[in-house]
């Protein structure tokens, strides 16, 4: 496994509030061995090998991992699901077009699923604009509604509602209904993610600061910055969205509803807001067990940052910027200084060493038992991807960079059943899977040594690992070794996106 960055990561506690952090739960679990036939000897060091797992440090613990691809699409930007649609997964291209891939089959769908191209603005080097969320109503079965986060021709913030037709595989493009719009002062920190929570329903919209460095200059509120205003002011937070409503309905381009326990209404601050102090939260996720919101944002020159909502929050996070970075004042620009009210910590931050642009994962519920619980995240500038146990992020802290081996990472997605995708915008999307042939070799290596203990202790006459019948099962490749980290030569700029 490659080695981490030797400067220590910081992960706080938050400054005014309780740890943030989920109660501390076992990393993982054994699953019992599926043998309903099993003889007692082979029951025997199976419950040996699954006392010696729990006792092996996290990395052993974890199986080797691998990335099946399921197609190459065109500067792809997420993947995602849709409610009713188990075998499908949804892949949204930067320039505004959404495929729907079969997953029993490998086929990408044509016609794509939508095409709204002529109406998004996927600018060019330097801007981050595009078509940038994707989030399906979660009675999307039965209505046909969907969501998109995407940037018009000037590069402004549009959130929109489309409806698929009477074939769910296939959206009328004509079907848009404004959601809302904001402008944008720079082409660049827009946010991007959107999604329902699997909690209250509500679609929540992530916000960049608007652009430019430092949260300063044209289009950026004099003293404060846009993340630190919440007054008239939506750049920079995180926005919780009743679309079933309509509060606006003399206003066509405005159709929501404000949910009534927002943390803003009744007073000073837009009611729109869930949370500030962001700079830009490009990818965010929520925990589909929990409903925990999981927020990586980006960071200016210096720290790149995962920031934590537990599922119970009543909202108005505030998570430092311009004021901090990471968790420390930020350094440059003469922006910097102590934590401000309510002010969250986030949960694990890391230096420019490691990456320069945080990706914001998930916490994994996939069929891989190893990983389940666990969550993955990665950095675009470095094309690395991690994992840790939210428990304790700095001690169980696992890079898979070499086992996946994703060039610029831009989105982690998951599927109906929980499987993992990894985004790439060099074009491939791949499923995260265990590495062929791992579960047999480490079952193996643990049955060996096992019996290599029974046999030490008189318990044993043979040095067979395994019996089944009169043949004995061995593996050659029981000693695996995880192949050697890719090296990329591409870096980001040093003001990171």
């Amino acid at each position: 496994m490659p080695t981490i960055a030797s400067e220590p990561i910081r992960q706080p506690t938050s400054a005014g509030r309780s740890d943030p952090r989920p109660a501390a739960r076992p990393s993982r679990t054994v699953p019992e061995p599926a043998h309903p036939a099993a003889p007692g000897a082979a029951w025997r060091v199976l419950g040996v090998v699954a006392a010696l797992t729990l006792a092996i440090p996290a990395r052993a613990q974890l199986p080797p991992l691998s990335g099946e691809p399921i197609g190459s699409f065109d500067a792809p930007m997420l993947a995602t699901w849709a409610p009713g649609l188990p075998d499908v997964l949804f892949v949204a291209e930067r320039a505004g077009i959404v495929h729907a891939v079969h997953l029993t089959t490998g086929e990408t769908l044509e016609p794509a699923f939508l095409d709204i191209e002529e109406r998004v603005f996927d600018g060019g080097v330097g801007d981050e604009c595009g078509l940038l969320g994707l989030a399906f109503h979660p009675e999307f079965a039965s209505n046909g509604r969907f969501f998109v986060h995407y940037s018009d021709d000037a590069c402004d913030t549009r959130i929109s509602e489309f409806t698929a037709t009477l074939d769910p595989l296939a959206a009328d493009p004509q079907s848009e209904r404004p959601i809302l719009s904001v402008e944008q002062p720079q082409r660049n920190h827009n946010g991007g993610w959107i999604g329902f929570s699997p909690n209250d329903g509500m679609l929540y919209v992530a916000l960049g600061d608007g652009g430019g460095g430092h949260d300063d200059g044209e289009g950026h509120t004099p003293g404060t910055g846009n993340a630190q205003d919440v007054t008239n002011n939506l750049l920079g937070k995180i926005l919780r969205l009743d679309v079933d409503g309509d509060d606006f309905p003399a206003d066509d381009e405005r159709n929501y509803a404000i949910p009534p326990d927002n943390p803003f209404v009744g007073v000073t601050g837009d009611d729109e807001i869930w949370a500030y102090g962001l700079r830009n939260p490009f990818r965010a996720g929520f925990d589909r067990l929990t409903g925990d919101l999981w927020i990586g944002d980006v960071g200016q020159q210096t720290r790149e940052e995962i920031d934590f909502q537990p599922a119970g929050s009543p909202g108005g996070e505030n998570y430092g910027w311009r004021l901090r970075e990471g968790s420390i004042a930020t350094p440059t620009g003469g922006v910097g200084g102590p934590p401000p009210p309510d002010h969250v910590e986030p949960v694990f931050d890391y230096a420019r060493t490691m990456g320069s642009t945080v990706i914001g994962g998930t916490v994994y519920r996939g069929p891989i038992a190893g990983l389940r619980g666990r969550y993955v995240f990665g950095d675009f500038g470095s094309s690395r991807i991690w994992s840790f146990d939210p428990a304790d992020p700095d001690g169980t802290l696992v890079e898979h960079t070499s086992e996946l081996g994703a060039i610029l990472p831009v989105a982690f997605g998951e599927d109906a059943a929980g499987h993992l995708y990894v985004v790439s915008i060099a074009g491939a999307v791949s499923r995260v899977v265990p590495e062929p042939g791992a579960l047999a070799a480490g079952l193996a290596a643990l049955a060996s040594l096992a019996a290599l203990r029974a046999q030490r202790g008189g318990r044993r006459s043979s040095g067979s690992p395994v019996r089944s019948g009169s043949t004995t099962q061995r593996s050659s490749s029981a000693s695996y070794t995880p192949p050697r980290r890719r090296a990329h030569a591409w870096h980001s700029t040093p003001e990171g996106p």
